[in-house]
């Protein structure tokens, strides 16, 4: 399965807003392009996408910044996909009269199944959880270090 680069910097960003220690202060786009291995005028892109649909607020000027809009547990990556991708169903699973084939197609049903999975997953683990993974992460590498 591929996840398309702006939802995979999305999730990045997003994670690492919710794992600064003091959530209310901006955090600059250079800094969390800077940690993720971002480009940065990419970056901005996608948090100008973010701040629009309500995930982050975003701030101009020499104290500006980002921060999250709502806690990170309240975010679900199926949000986050939705928003910047849109939904990635297959044309005949939402619309059959798209295949002449779908009536009677094995692999429709396959693609349907594997699109629930999914769907499933991203609706049930949010921004917190990953960020809680993510820290437990940092957590070990820097007590091997």
């Amino acid at each position: 399965m591929r996840i398309p680069m702006k939802v995979d910097y999305g999730v990045r960003a997003l994670v690492d807003l919710a794992l600064r220690p003091d959530g209310n202060r901006p955090v600059r786009t250079a800094d969390i392009a800077g940690r993720q291995s971002i480009p940065e005028p990419y970056l901005d892109q996608v948090l100008t996408t973010l701040n629009k649909f309500g995930f982050i607020r975003s701030r101009r000027g020499p104290q500006g910044g980002h921060i999250l809009a709502r806690p990170a547990s309240q975010i679900t990556l199926d949000e986050v996909v939705a928003t910047l991708e849109g939904r990635s169903a297959l044309d005949c699973i939402e619309d059959m009269a798209e295949c002449t084939l779908a009536a009677g197609c094995a692999q429709r049903l396959i693609w349907k199944d594997v699109e629930d999975a999914v769907h499933q997953v991203l609706t049930t683990t949010t921004v917190g959880d990953l960020a809680e993974r993510q820290g437990s992460i940092l957590q070990i590498q820097t007590s091997k270090a």
